[in-house]
């Protein structure tokens, strides 16, 4: 049966939602139901307008990216990144080396991208696990999915640029350096925003009489930003993340924040988060062979042991699940394979290792936090 795409992004978001309350029920992530209802609407539903759920898929990270700003504040990024990037580049590493047996010991494009997918943390996750953590170490927790999200877009659209326009290694700098300067002069200016500004910002946001025309100004402001990261060949998400990260409650005034807030998590997760994990579920490819599994097995086992040591704490509970959580792999490194795939810098085969052990991954790390918070314990130890 054809639909029309209304038709259609009707099923995706209702049966997305569904199976999200089943999830949450049983006490696992909502964002997993969907994207379990996108795996089985993909073997049920045929002939779907291809570029228009893409495009509503594409609206959902960009909302995802510009929530997930909203939950921190450049400060927290700061503080809990000095704890997480070091544990970030350590995993990179350790992924990239797992990964070199698979692609012939040689270093290339798809191998870097697959190793930046594999280091990724899902933030949902951790925000679950958040009575494990600790409040101090929730910050720590989220930076590095940040971190580890930026930081693979950011890997892609390099290769993707290196790849199609056969840049050299000065020209890949250049290109690595330009996104830097952009992601400090946007962090720089708003702290300086911050600091003179703030109190003005606050005032001219009060005198307007609307949440639409708050959220009207948000949506400019994140729409202008993601332009300019396309620009400047990184995702337009990045630009939107920037966005939620400078609209913080210190810099808006605590009301207006709380405008926003509502309005985009609303948004969010009741429209475009929806169809954007039930989308990766439908798109969803892989191998099912005992080399694809034992990449998974050796995978997981070298990052949560790693992760875990990192991270330890007198307590084994407290210590595995801070483990898990950032061991929790992600969603967007669904994306980040099909993207990469759909530009050739990632094989079929590469595609497929890289997105069962994102889909395993998240549903391992998930399992480990549900286990423990069963048999009990919390983050005090």
């Amino acid at each position: 049966m054809t639909f029309d795409v209304i038709g259609y992004v009707f099923i995706i978001i209702a049966t997305a939602r569904i199976f999200a309350e089943i999830f949450e029920r049983i006490g696992y992530p909502g964002f997993l139901g969907e994207i379990t209802a996108g795996l089985m609407l993909g073997t049920v539903l045929h002939d779907m307008p291809k570029d228009d759920l893409t495009l509503m898929a594409e609206f959902g990270v960009f909302f995802l990216m510009m929530y997930a700003g909203l939950e921190l504040t450049p400060e927290e990024v700061r503080i809990g990144g000095r704890k997480s990037f070091p544990v970030y580049v350590i995993t990179l590493i350790l992924m990239l080396l797992i990964t070199l047996p698979f692609t012939g010991y040689r270093v290339g494009a798809d191998t870097i991208v697959v190793a930046s997918i594999l280091a990724v943390a899902s933030a949902p996750i951790v925000i679950r696990l958040t009575r494990f953590f600790g409040q101090e170490f929730l910050h720590v927790a989220l930076s590095y999915a940040v971190i580890s999200e930026v930081g693979t877009l950011v890997i892609l659209y390099l290769m993707i640029n290196f790849k199609l326009h056969h840049l050299s290694y000065l020209e890949l700098f250049i290109e690595l350096l330009k996104d830097a300067i952009f992601l400090t002069v946007v962090l720089g200016v708003n702290y300086v925003i911050g600091i003179k500004q703030r109190l003005t910002i606050i005032r001219a946001l009060r005198r307007l009489q609307s949440d639409e025309a708050v959220f009207g100004i948000v949506m400019i402001l994140a729409t202008s930003l993601a332009l300019i990261s396309e620009e400047l060949g990184l995702h337009f998400s990045i630009g939107a993340f920037l966005v939620g990260l400078m609209i913080h409650s210190d810099l808006m005034g605590t009301k207006q924040y709380e405008r926003v807030h509502t309005i985009i998590s609303g948004v969010t997760y009741g429209i475009f988060a929806p169809i954007f994990f039930a989308w990766r579920g439908i798109n969803f490819e892989a191998e099912f062979s005992l080399d694809v599994l034992y990449f998974f097995v050796v995978v997981y086992l070298v990052r949560i042991l790693a992760t875990t040591i990192l991270v330890w704490e007198r307590n084994v509970k407290v210590s595995l699940t801070r483990g898990a959580g950032i061991a929790s792999f992600g969603v967007l490194g669904l994306l980040v394979g099909e993207v990469g795939y759909s530009y050739g810098v990632l094989s079929r085969h590469m595609y497929a290792l890289a997105s069962l052990s994102s889909i395993l991954g998240i549903f391992v790390s998930a399992t480990i936090g549900l286990v423990i918070s069963h048999i009990g314990g919390n983050g005090d130890g």
